[in-house]
């Protein structure tokens, strides 16, 4: 079935989406024990949040590039990702939303988070014809992540490095079987349109 261009696909329930972010073991490891980010995570960096695990896992490549070895499947409110994607600003200038190139630079300093689109990945991490949504989080966006947003933090490293071995040998099933199932995400209009989400079904 040929997806949208531009879709939200993740875990999630009534209340909560699951996103995922990699991180060095010092930062996963308190996070992990305390159920939030704490030190030395930092809040005046941007975090990166990402709904797609598949995606996820091409960033750090199963789990084994450095400073990505542990991979976090966060469960996050969804009031709360929804407001993020309300006051998001595109990490590229798009002419469908933006007047005008100083337009879109002003909206992006002012606003606490960027979204943008990459190609999604297929089980072997190679790019596919529909997009993946990345959510940056800076400001108050962070704060409101990690004081407020958070559920609960998984380790979710072995299933990427149980995806990766099965892969190894050939099976393309059991890696399949071990994956997150992750549905189209619906998005209040306002928000599909502010984000430049398809809105085709």
């Amino acid at each position: 079935m040929e997806r949208p261009f531009r879709e939200i696909r993740a875990e999630y329930g009534t209340d909560t989406i699951t996103v995922y972010q990699a991180y060095a073991p010092a930062i996963a490891g308190p996070a992990l024990r305390h159920g939030r980010f704490v030190a030395p995570f930092r809040r005046e960096r941007m975090t990166w949040i990402k709904p797609s695990f598949r995606w996820m896992m091409y960033r750090c490549g199963w789990g084994g590039k450095p400073d990505q070895e542990c991979v976090l499947a966060i469960e996050i409110r969804r009031t709360g990702f929804e407001w993020a994607l309300a006051n998001s600003c595109l990490s590229h200038h798009d002419a469908d939303r933006y007047a005008d190139r100083a337009a879109w630079s002003r909206e992006l300093r002012r606003s606490p988070v960027r979204v943008q689109w990459d190609p999604e990945r297929d089980l072997d991490l190679r790019p596919l014809p529909h997009r993946s949504l990345q959510v940056g989080l800076s400001g108050e966006a962070v704060d409101r992540y990690v004081d407020d947003w958070i559920v609960d933090i998984r380790d979710v490293t072995p299933t990427a490095h149980a995806v990766r071995a099965r892969l190894t040998g050939n099976d393309r099933a059991g890696a399949w079987a071990l994956l997150p199932d992750e549905r189209p995400y619906p998005l209040p209009p306002d928000v599909a349109v502010h984000i430049g989400a398809s809105t085709e079904s």
